[in-house]
């Protein structure tokens, strides 16, 4: 008598047969956690690419002021944010000087959040260098809190 004929290993495949279900099943599930993936790192690229573009502007921007020239008139329209990065700017109110301000201060904050109306003029009484910073860069709740110490400085 001869021995029977070997089974076939569960783990081979059928000739000609293709994959199973469960095989096909893991394949879609992989493809699309990679898809979902590759989704989500696009549009967070995107997110980011626009934020590094507003950086740019704010730091970009950076306007040398003059001595006894105004960089913002009161009364005026406007809602930038300005950082003092070197000089003294004066802060007149009605015409009559209120303070100075040195390198590190961050101004025009009031306009911003009354309405874009300048509620002084700002004077360069040295050489000054001033970068831009458009608003939507700062929180809101950051500028009113400015605006509220200096309030209590005044």
């Amino acid at each position: 008598m001869s021995p029977p004929p070997p089974r076939p290993s569960p783990s081979r495949r059928r000739r000609g047969g293709g994959f199973t279900l469960l095989e096909v099943l893991v394949a879609l599930t992989i493809l699309a956690v990679a898809i979902v993936a590759f989704i989500q790192l696009s549009s967070q690229g995107l997110r980011l690419l626009h934020l590094a573009d507003d950086y740019q502007q704010a730091v970009v921007v950076a306007d040398r002021v003059a001595r006894a020239t105004d960089l913002v008139e009161e009364g005026t329209e406007g809602d930038d944010l300005y950082l003092l990065l070197d000089g003294v700017l004066g802060v007149e109110v009605g015409g009559e000087p209120v303070a100075e301000m040195g390198p590190g201060t961050m101004l025009g904050e009031r306009a911003s959040l009354e309405g874009g109306v300048r509620t002084a003029t700002l004077r360069a009484l040295t050489p000054c260098r001033v970068a831009v910073v458009p608003p939507e860069l700062v929180a809101e709740r950051e500028m009113a809190a400015l605006a509220a110490e200096r309030q209590r400085e005044a």
